[in-house]
């Protein structure tokens, strides 16, 4: 007979779960595509970062 899961080892479980199905993308994650659909909206030439 195996015991339940505590609850906080549910909820740690659960939670790391939840963030591997995640596939929401995070502002500076999608910048250079930002400012290609951007460009292409306003119909310029897309600016090229330097470093």
């Amino acid at each position: 007979m195996t015991l339940p899961a505590k609850p906080q080892r549910r909820f740690i479980k659960s939670v790391l779960k939840a963030a591997k199905e995640c596939e929401t993308q995070m502002p500076w994650q999608r910048g250079a595509a930002r400012a290609a659909m951007i460009a292409r909206r306003d119909g310029k030439p897309a600016m090229q970062q330097r470093a």
